[in-house]
Parts: C-alpha cells; sequence; structure tokens
C-alpha cells in the first residue's frame, strides 16, 4: 500500500523538526556549558572581592535581577532610564502583539494589563491578518500592472512572469532585509550579522527577544524611532508572507510533481510486468 502525500509531508515534516534538533543541540549545547561555568566562576570571584556577602545573598540578589529582566526593566543604568511605556515604546509593543511576534523581553505586570493585552490580541491578530491579506493583495495586483506592462509582442510569458518575480524578490530583500540591518547596526551599535539576524527573526514572526531594537539605556533615541520600527515591521511582514507563499507553493507543487512522478513509473513498470509475463488460466469458484 502507498503512502499518502499527505504522510509523506508529515514525516517530511518531522524529520526536519529533528535535524533541527540535532543541529541546534550540537551547535549551542556546549556554548552554554561554557557560558554557564564562566558565569559561576564569575560569582566565586564576586565572593572572594566581597567577603561580606555569603553565597545566599548573591543568590538572592541573582533573583532580584532576573525578576527586574522579566518585568522588563533593564537592570544596567539607573532609574533615570526611560520608561519602558511612553508611548512609542508602547505603540511598538502593540505592533508586536498583533503580529504575533512577541519577543518577550516586555509584558504587561499588571492584571488590568494583562486582561486587556488578551482581549486585544484576540481582535488585533485578525485584524493584522486581514490588514497583511489586503496589503499582499494590493502588492499582488502592484505585480499584475508590471508584468503587463513589460510584457510585450513576441516575448514569452513565462520569461516575463519569471522577470516580474525577480524584481519582486529583489527590491524586497535590498527595502527589507539589506538596507535595515545596516540602520539597525549604526543606531544600535550592532554588527551587520547581528542586525540582518533580528531582521530575518522579527519579520518572520519568530521573534525570539535577544535583540530589540531602542533597548539600550546608554543609548539616546529619537522618539519615533520604535514607531518607524513598527510601521517597517508591519510592511515587511507582508512582503515576507508573500515570500513565504511562493515558496511553499513552489516546493509543495515540486515534491507532488516527483511524488507523482514516481507514482507513474511504479505503476508504468508494474504494467510492463504484467504484459511481459504469459496470461494466467482463471479459475471460476461459484459461490
Amino acid at each position: 500500500q502507498q503512502i499518502s502525500w499527505t504522510s509523506l509531508l508529515l514525516l517530511g515534516y518531522l524529520f526536519y523538526l529533528l535535524l533541527g534538533a540535532l543541529v541546534f543541540q550540537l551547535l549551542e549545547k556546549q556554548a552554554e556549558t561554557h557560558f554557564r561555568d564562566q558565569f559561576q566562576l564569575e560569582k566565586l570571584k564576586f565572593l572572594q572581592n566581597y567577603t561580606c556577602l555569603d553565597r545566599q545573598a548573591l543568590e538572592q540578589f541573582v533573583q532580584v535581577l532576573m525578576e527586574a529582566w522579566e518585568k522588563g526593566v533593564n537592570p544596567e543604568g539607573n532609574s533615570t532610564n526611560p520608561s519602558n511605556w511612553d508611548f512609542g515604546n508602547s505603540f511598538f509593543f502593540a505592533g508586536t502583539v498583533v503580529t504575533t511576534i512577541g519577543y518577550g523581553n516586555l509584558s504587561p505586570s499588571t492584571v488590568a494589563g494583562q486582561i486587556f493585552c488578551v482581549f486585544y490580541a484576540l481582535f488585533g491578530v485578525p485584524l493584522n491578518l486581514a490588514f497583511l491579506n489586503q496589503l499582499g493583495k494590493a502588492l499582488n495586483a502592484h505585480l499584475l500592472t508590471l508584468e503587463k506592462w513589460v510584457q510585450k509582442p513576441g516575448r514569452a510569458q513565462v520569461q516575463c512572469q519569471f522577470a516580474i518575480l525577480a524584481i519582486f524578490l529583489t527590491t524586497g530583500t535590498l527595502l527589507f532585509l539589506v538596507f535595515p540591518p545596516l540602520v539597525f547596526s549604526y543606531v544600535e551599535g550592532w554588527s551587520y550579522g547581528e542586525g540582518f539576524y533580528f531582521t530575518f527573526i522579527t519579520l518572520s514572526t519568530i521573534g525570539f527577544g535577544d535583540y530589540v531594537v531602542g533597548t539600550n539605556p546608554n543609548k539616546h533615541y529619537i522618539p519615533v524611532y520604535r514607531s518607524l520600527a513598527a510601521i517597517w515591521i508591519v510592511f515587511g511582514l507582508a512582503w515576507l508572507a508573500l515570500v513565504f507563499n511562493v515558496g511553499a507553493d513552489l516546493m509543495e507543487r515540486y515534491l507532488q510533481l516527483k511524488w507523482h512522478k514516481s507514482d507513474l513509473s511504479l505503476a508504468e513498470g508494474d504494467t510492463t510486468k504484467l504484459e511481459d509475463e504469459p496470461e494466467q488460466p482463471r479459475i471460476h469458484i461459484p459461490s
């Protein structure tokens, strides 16, 4: 009995997850062990330099730091740090909620804020999906208009479609993946690789929260910096969603084509085998 296409896709999906888990374990586990040992060594050095403290007091202070970080308070700097909940930062946070990015570095700490966040996301996520869908349709309509303008008599339609797709991918890559890391590197002090990593993790709505714009207390940002970043995220999401949809469609068609070809070849082989074999006498069994 042949395996169905859905079962094959499920097996491929699980294999991809297992492969990713194995690679991440090989790449990150040793580094994590090194950082953990280094942190424990730093704590021992701190206790040796400040003998008035004991290990329990130090662990309590580390716990205070962890709780502050979980509440969105950066332990660096002092109480004069800008608020995480001014209008620009709140606008940026609202964008991360409805787009389901959820960096995790900032979250409501009050019961009222948590309840409002639930209902805000309940209506905001569908609204965001509808807006991104409409924005994607508008981008697609412009692509069709560009295709009609570029297409000339005597030129193959497939070539025009590939040319339009190449223009779409190149322009979007420059606007949303190549140039923004340059800005983030300049403003945040990151390397270009870190800026590109933040850009892709953000636009793909993965949002680990290890890199977030506008959170360094030692830097002075313009008031609209994070608001502009939120607007960039919205349009970048629409573009990358189209790219992912096209990529998923092409991958599915390619895999299905390979799968159907293999089925046809097996069927042809079975037919040829039956034709080559001599006809066997048929035995009729009465009911």
